[in-house]
């Protein structure tokens, strides 16, 4: 117990501790086998880490997978909404200057099939609603509201491109650690082999 113990105090201490910018680790990098384990008996708590550390980044890839799907299908709304506001604004919503103030007709969503018509006013759409989530809506003046979505939708573009790089990285560590355990388990066979053949020769010079 005590050496498997200290072969996995070992592992941890060959283990590259740098990451990626949202602090993901990057995976190590097993270049030289025989250095790496000294004896077939750090072979199995090393595969079995290295097994544990794909389970890890798996469970991170799919998490990371749920996020970016998250964000493209929020990311068209916001756009929507964004240029929804803008369309207002152009047409004389928020007290802009030199801009002619028209009214127009338009349909509106009430629900996922039912959508009813209305006339804008533009010299009187000063601020505008937004739905903040949790059944919670907010008034902001059209401006505010322009610079808010324009934030949000930033934030939402970064956060998607981030998502991105992080899939990528994430399926290289898990290819470095498969990697890492098919050289592993090769060296492994190679051990049992030689050891084998050892003992095969050991037995013939003692039969002689």
């Amino acid at each position: 117990m005590a050496e498997v113990a200290k072969n996995e105090a070992a592992a941890d201490s060959k283990v590259n501790r740098d990451s990626n910018p949202r602090g993901i680790p990057v995976a190590p990098f097993v270049e030289d086998v025989e250095s790496f384990v000294s004896s077939r008996s750090e072979i199995e708590p090393n595969l079995k880490k290295f097994q544990e550390m794909i389970a890890k980044y798996q469970f991170m890839e799919i998490n990371t997978q749920r996020r970016a799907a998250g964000l493209k299908d929020k990311i068209p709304d916001i756009r929507k909404t964004l240029e929804t506001v803008q369309f207002l604004i152009a047409r004389g919503g928020g007290g802009v200057e030199d801009v002619e103030k028209k009214s127009f007709d338009t349909t509106f969503e009430l629900n996922d099939t039912l959508y009813a018509k209305a006339t804008i006013d533009g010299s009187t759409t000063d601020e505008v609603y937004l739905w903040l989530g949790a059944n919670v809506m907010l008034a902001y003046p059209i401006e505010e509201a322009k610079m808010l979505l324009e934030g949000k939708l930033s934030a939402a573009l970064e956060s998607l491109k981030n998502c991105e790089e992080d899939m990528d990285f994430l399926r290289q560590q898990i290819t470095t650690l498969e990697v890492n355990t098919a050289r592993l388990y090769n060296y492994e066979v190679t051990l049992k082999r030689r050891d084998r053949a050892e003992a095969e020769e050991e037995e013939k010079r003692k039969k002689k």
